[in-house]
């Protein structure tokens, strides 16, 4: 918090001016505050029965708008400076007869300040006299006033945070764009904060590293087809960075891999050959198991010449009935079939059905005029 410290350059991504707060005040501590300004009001009434109320409204009042003041910068320093003016404003411009209730609400600016209120995925480094004191969980707990500081509170849940190159080469030099996500947590607060300035800041830069490092060991064919194999290198090599600063790193994922437009249409017509490729290979297999099948087949027509008839006349009748067309064909493929004898003998199957159905009417007629 030094405004005259001069920044120095070379530092990455060095920070400006950030305040940091000693504490929370929080609804508890205004609750706090509302408890020490009611008691302050009774004893005042009590040892002084004929000071105006308006006295004490002024007061309260005062004392909250100081509140909602050391809400928005929780600082020890800002604390006593509030109580100081305090104590003036009344002795001043007030009573001296108003030190019961401003007595009891400068205690309860410096009591409800140290009423700490953790959540349950928090932790809470405390500083005594700016040294480390210890690491508060969850829960309630009391700071003693201008002595101890929570010096940071630490999210100890899993996190998401993604990062990216831009322009690295592969071990075959093609220049890639990659986009990664980190999932990494905070195992050990008092490292996380004594052992790093911004670890947030140091595990994005130390990603970056390990993945343009990693991806100059690769060539761009095991990039885009092994990202999972990638994603635990990286993981492996940034955890073994990390732990000592209290930081695991869970699991690194690569969501993006961006390469040239030329090198991409390239690629697009290799992989576009290649399945043409085996789809003529496919189509030349289909090819030989056809030939060895009409191999077999032929050899059962030439032992049995009817059958082959019967085929060809199927082939001819199945062309036909899907087509739903005339079809045309060569006389001497109907001289092979002998469609005279085979339409010659259904046109005899038929006459002969024809006769017998015409001879059982004849009978029929010839009973009917004898009944």
């Amino acid at each position: 918090m030094n405004l005259y410290k001069k920044k120095i350059e070379r530092i990455k991504n060095m920070k400006g001016f950030v305040l940091k707060k000693d504490f929370n005040y929080g609804a508890l501590s205004f609750l706090v505050l509302a408890l020490f300004l009611a008691g302050g009001a009774i004893l005042q009434l009590l040892l002084y029965p004929t000071m105006p109320h308006e006295a004490l409204v002024m007061v309260s009042t005062a004392t909250f708008t100081a509140a909602i003041l050391i809400a928005l910068f929780p600082l020890w320093t800002l604390v006593m400076a509030i109580i100081l003016i305090l104590w003036v404003w009344v002795i001043g411009d007030l009573s001296l007869y108003l030190y019961p209730i401003t007595a009891l609400s400068s205690l309860g600016l410096l009591i409800s300040s140290s009423f700490q209120l953790v959540y349950h995925w928090d932790k809470v480094i405390i500083l005594r006299l700016g040294k480390f004191q210890t690491v508060r969980g969850p829960g309630l707990f009391f700071l003693i006033p201008l002595v101890d500081r929570a010096a940071e509170f630490i999210d100890t849940r899993i996190r998401a945070t993604d990062f990216s190159v831009e322009k690295t080469l592969t071990k075959d030099t093609v220049p890639v764009h990659v986009d990664a996500l980190a999932f990494w947590m905070i195992w050990d607060a008092k490292k996380a904060i004594l052992e790093v300035e911004d670890y947030t800041e140091a595990v994005i830069l130390s990603a970056q590293t390990a993945l343009r490092d990693s991806i100059g060991k690769h060539y761009l064919r095991s990039l885009l087809s092994e990202r999972e194999e990638l994603g635990r290198e990286i993981q492996q090599a940034l955890d073994a960075k990390t732990n000592p600063w209290g930081v695991t790193i869970l699991s690194i994922e690569i969501t993006d891999i961006i390469i040239p437009k030329e090198l991409e249409d390239a690629l697009s017509k290799q992989a576009q050959a290649e399945r043409e490729k085996e789809s003529r290979i496919i189509l030349g297999a289909a090819e030989v198991e056809i030939a060895k099948k009409f191999t077999e087949a032929s050899a059962e027509y030439a032992n049995d010449p009817i059958a082959l008839q019967l085929r060809s006349m199927n082939m001819v009748y199945e062309g036909i009935r899907q087509n739903n067309s005339m079809m045309l064909m060569p006389a001497s493929i109907l001289e092979h079939m002998d469609f005279g004898a085979v339409m010659g003998t259904a046109a005899m199957q038929k006459v002969e059905q024809q006769a017998k159905r015409n001879s059982e009417k004849e009978v029929t007629e010839d009973e009917h005029d004898q009944t």
